[in-house]
């Protein structure tokens, strides 16, 4: 968040400086600082102020070092409805919100995700994702480019199917930046195989999108709720 972004935050709920320094527990001449770049806006107070202005979370820091630790499905479920995911709407989730890039990379990373949750994260792709430095280089630091570049495509054809061009095309060109960099090992989304004629059966029905991806899934776009 830059000093310009949080004064249009103050002014979009119609605030004087001295009214928004009591929400936000400062001085006012402190936000004075704040929004005249004459003190750092460190990542809590970014926090503060996307809480207090009901900001997207796409203003929220990342982490400097991310590693996508092991977590439940309750977790990302919590993760997902902060993000306002519409399938998990009906949470009250208390855990932290965090920025969508990663809880789109944490998830991706699980070894094995319930079905909802996977589901969920095409949403999130086409509500939130871009073409990012940080998005691209923690993926492929991880080895998730080709479940990102899975999920992407999907978000992309989600944002055809509503008619959203522009989205589309920003979409596409992230699809094009992690194509760059795809992986030929092949790999599953978004759980183990139970058997391996499992296995087989996902080589022989599996997508399109899917095999150019390298990844052993069925899931569909049709079978996306929010999809229909």
């Amino acid at each position: 968040m830059k000093p310009q972004e949080l004064r249009s935050a103050r002014l979009n709920k119609g605030w004087t400086q001295t009214q928004a320094a009591a929400h936000l527990g400062m001085t006012q001449a402190y936000l004075n600082f704040l929004e005249n770049g004459k003190r750092r806006l460190t990542p809590v107070l970014v926090r503060k102020a996307a809480s207090v202005y009901g900001l997207s979370p796409e203003v929220l820091p990342v982490a400097d070092v991310f590693l996508p630790v092991q977590t439940d499905d309750q977790k990302l479920t919590e993760m997902l409805a902060k993000l306002g995911y519409p399938g998990f709407s009906y949470l009250r989730a208390h855990t932290l919100k965090k920025h969508p890039f990663e809880v789109l990379l944490t998830a991706l990373a699980q070894k094995n995700l319930d079905g909802r949750v996977a589901e969920a994260l095409p949403w999130v792709a086409m509500k939130y994702v871009q073409v990012d430095p940080w998005l691209l280089e923690n993926a492929r630091k991880f080895s998730l480019q080709n479940k990102l570049g899975f999920v992407v495509t999907m978000a992309r054809q989600l944002a055809e199917k509503h008619n959203n061009d522009a989205r589309s095309k920003e979409l596409r060109q992230l699809e094009n930046a992690l194509d760059d960099s795809r992986l030929a090992k092949e790999d599953v989304f978004y759980r183990p195989l139970r058997t391996e004629s499992e296995g087989e059966w996902l080589r022989k029905n599996r997508t399109e999108d899917a095999v150019y991806w390298n990844l052993l899934t069925d899931m569909r776009l049709e079978h996306l709720q929010y999809a229909k």
